[in-house]
């Protein structure tokens, strides 16, 4: 029943849902660095990108990921085919324009289409519009969503997102509580995020400082034993936290494990939204190359500021840190913001 595409199948997968499940509202959902990774063979289940009953959507997503089958899987936004639908018999938010209708009618339908389609007829309404943030913070995926280095490692880029989507939860009114004494671990001071969430103070100068280079383990190991003792030991502001956290190593997976580069030379399906919501794919060689970030030349694309803070530093050898997705067009048009 779920694995159908076609109207019966959607209409089955409908009554089962309307008859055993109930929608839940969530508050919110915060993930870092969702990835279209599974399989060699595109597929997709029904009700897999219904987001109507989701309330706030944060999501942390890495500007130097380059594997091919590691491409980032931003928030899904209607289609104007979607819009025009209109869910469950409820009217579209905007109607769209009739000559885009008739353009939309002599197009040949595809399955990703219909899929999509089907979904927004048969999703729930939503009450409200999703309040969606999605910022781009250096490193790969797991320096993003962590698992790079060791849980004891005292800095890591992933602590950055952390400490993000942690003030995030604060801001939305999420309920979700936390342990006072870990946040102040990470380099979070309760104070500036319970009862109100305080405006963050500017970013520390870089000074010179240096971006490092992956330690040897041995290396590392002395280091988490030297830092157990600052683990417990709230001596640095966020903003010292920060600087230290942006100069630590990337885990680049395609320079780390060549294994990585079978899946770089398989022509994979490619696909991204356009300013216009509606879908771009193809099917091409990735070769090791960086991310692409839609949008750039109508709408704002969010950085995190402790990438500009990399940026200004430098490595040992004077080189400069250059994000592997370039948000360039983004930053010559005005629409960059950097986000605290």
């Amino acid at each position: 029943m779920y694995t159908r595409v076609d109207d019966l199948g959607w209409k089955q997968s409908n009554a089962f849902k309307k008859a055993f499940s109930v929608d839940v509202p969530i508050e919110f959902i915060g993930v870092w660095d969702t990835v279209n990774s599974v399989g060699l063979i595109p597929r997709r289940l029904p009700f897999t990108t219904s987001n109507t009953i989701v309330r706030t959507f944060r999501h942390a997503v890495s500007l130097d990921e380059r594997r091919a089958k590691f491409k980032a899987n931003l928030w899904n936004r209607p289609t104007p085919q979607e819009a025009a639908l209109g869910v469950d018999g409820q009217k579209p938010d905007a109607p769209p324009v009739a000559r885009r209708q008739t353009e939309l009618k002599k197009r040949k339908p595809t399955r990703e289409n219909t899929l999509r389609a089907m979904e927004t007829k048969y999703s729930g309404a939503a009450d409200r519009p999703t309040d969606i943030e999605e910022v781009w913070f250096a490193g790969c995926h797991c320096d993003v969503g962590g698992g790079s280095v060791d849980n004891d490692t005292p800095h890591s880029l992933a602590r950055i997102a952390l400490r993000w989507m942690i003030r995030e939860c604060f801001k939305a009114d999420s309920g979700i509580t936390f342990i006072s004494d870990d946040l102040r671990r990470l380099g979070l001071d309760p104070a500036n995020l319970y009862p109100y969430v305080l405006p963050r103070p500017p970013a520390l100068p870089v000074a010179g400082a240096q971006i490092q280079h992956i330690p040897s383990p041995e290396t590392q190991k002395l280091q988490n034993f030297a830092n157990v003792d600052n683990l417990v030991q709230v001596d640095k502001s966020e903003e010292e936290h920060e600087i230290l956290d942006a100069l630590s190593p990337i885990y680049d997976q395609l320079s780390l494990k060549w294994g990585w580069w079978v899946l770089e030379l398989i022509p994979v399906k490619q696909r991204y939204q356009k300013s216009d919501n509606t879908w771009e794919s193809s099917h091409a060689w990735n070769l090791g190359q960086g991310r692409f970030i839609p949008k750039q030349k109508k709408s704002v694309i969010k950085v995190h500021r402790s990438v500009k803070i990399r940026m200004e530093a430098q490595y040992p050898d004077g080189t400069k840190y250059i994000p592997k997705a370039s948000f360039a067009t983004a930053l010559a048009r005005g629409n960059l913001q950097w986000v605290d």
